[in-house]
């Protein structure tokens, strides 16, 4: 819940925002035009997301990911997402989204990864006569060639 938690902000940036409008709070009791205060608000002061974790929790995640997936209870040495979400949300205590995920590692230098070999149980053979007798057929239009009708009851009506 966002509203609880104080809208979802840090205490820091709660008193940021704070002093913000107390600043602007003095100025038009000192007199100054509504217009020139709002028109300062409305310069940008910076991105409006800082980081979600920090460089220390960020280290602290690579740690926990440099165990690899079966060592954090997953069935498999594969990396997703999901997982990585996962594990954000029991060892950080921060819930993230898919893409802020994704976000976040790239932002430090992670990328998704190609396997580096293929299945033992890849048979070329049958990818290529899939490819030659099943995708032709897959790919192919379900409309007949030829002008259509756009009415159920005449069919060849023009």
């Amino acid at each position: 819940m966002r509203y609880p938690e104080g809208g979802g902000l840090t205490a820091e940036r709660r008193a940021f925002r704070e002093g913000i409008r107390l600043q602007a709070g003095g100025r038009f009791a000192a007199g100054e035009k509504t217009a020139v205060i709002g028109m300062e608000a409305l310069r940008s002061a910076g991105p409006a997301n800082s980081p979600t974790i920090t460089d220390a929790q960020f280290a602290a995640l690579e740690e926990e990911l440099g165990t690899g997936p079966s060592a954090q209870g997953f069935d498999d040495e594969r990396w997703t997402l999901a997982r990585v979400q996962t594990v954000i949300r029991r060892r950080l205590q921060v819930t993230l989204s898919v893409p802020t995920v994704w976000r976040l590692l790239k932002r430090h230098g992670w990328s998704w990864q190609a396997p580096a070999r293929r299945a033992l149980e890849h048979d070329e053979h049958a990818v290529e006569l899939w490819k030659k007798e099943v995708w032709p057929k897959v790919k192919a239009s379900r409309r007949p060639p030829g002008h259509g009708s756009s009415s159920r009851t005449r069919p060849d009506s023009p």
